[in-house]
């Protein structure tokens, strides 16, 4: 293993996944800005936000990879003291979470009209940015990565509370989503894929929090650490644009069926969530040996 493998080797793959993951995030806000969504104000604010906060926060990387591998060439000992870009990662991806968990927050909150659960999603998220940011500003003042061991109850709460409010938000919009299930075929298949969404947008943050904490805990002398801190604030951006974008599919004209090609609407599919799903065929005939058609009405989610 080479003298730099754990430090910056691991280092510039973080900083390499962040600037593939800003790409997307870019693709996704272009195509949510030419897509005519008729959001609320609060849900525009949110993407913009997001948005500049990844543009600021990948600049900022893009200048870590130089400070690193250019202005500090041939100097190791600058690895011993932290970057003001490490504080700053810190603070930026506990912002990013607290937004989009807000807005997911939000949306749990519609489809299950719980204010307790709403609640508690809230508190985690709150805690988690609030030491996320603390963390970030003592490491700056820290300032040598052999004093890490100070940060470890505060990075340990961050990123505790903050996986937390992730997973508590994909098991509540799962749940909800799959108790609205009617049997019927087509219209399980537009609710699976709905909560498809909502999986992936607390997995991959679940999974880089994780990376995140478990590096920093038992391998702080390492960068391990940055290689998931940098990149976890745009897999924040890119599952919410991902859950906005969706609604493209889904909107308005319905989902129609590859096997059959018949349609089915979806009612109530507002900037939020997915109110109430009816089939636009009201019929369904069924035949048996011994009886005419028979019809019955579907019932609507």
């Amino acid at each position: 293993m080479g003298a730099f493998d754990t430090s910056i080797g691991v280092l510039l793959i973080g900083l390499f996944l962040n600037t593939y993951l800003f790409g997307l995030v870019t693709y996704q806000f272009i195509v949510y800005k030419n897509t005519k969504f008729n959001d609320r104000p609060w849900i525009k604010a949110i993407v913009a936000s997001l948005f500049c906060i990844d543009v600021i926060h990948s600049a900022v990387a893009v200048y870590a990879g130089w400070e690193f591998c250019v202005a500090n060439y041939n100097n190791p000992a600058s690895l011993a003291v932290v970057s003001w870009t490490i504080p700053f990662t810190a603070c930026a991806t506990s912002v990013a979470a607290l937004i989009s968990q807000t807005f997911l927050g939000h949306r749990v909150l519609v489809l299950t009209q719980s204010k307790v659960l709403t609640g508690v999603i809230a508190v985690l998220s709150f805690l988690g940015a609030f030491f996320g940011v603390y963390a970030g500003i003592y490491s700056g003042i820290v300032h040598f990565v052999a004093k890490f061991d100070i940060l470890h109850p505060y990075v340990t709460c961050w990123l505790a509370f903050q996986t937390s409010a992730d997973i508590l938000i994909t098991i509540s919009l799962t749940w909800i989503l799959s108790r609205s299930r009617t049997g019927f075929r087509k219209t399980d298949t537009i609710i699976n894929r709905i909560i498809r969404g909502a999986v992936q947008t607390g997995l991959f943050c679940t999974i880089f929090a994780l990376g995140d904490l478990f590096s920093f805990l038992f391998a702080d002398e390492t960068y391990f650490y940055a290689m998931f801190a940098f990149p976890l604030g745009r897999i924040y951006t890119n599952t919410l644009l991902d859950t906005l974008n969706a609604r493209t599919a889904l909107k308005s004209g319905g989902y129609s069926d590859a096997d059959t090609g018949d349609s089915y609407r979806l009612n109530n599919t507002n900037t939020i969530g997915i109110h109430s799903i009816t089939v636009q065929k009201e019929i369904v005939t069924e035949r048996d040996e011994n009886q005419s058609d028979r019809k019955y009405p579907v019932e609507a989610v």
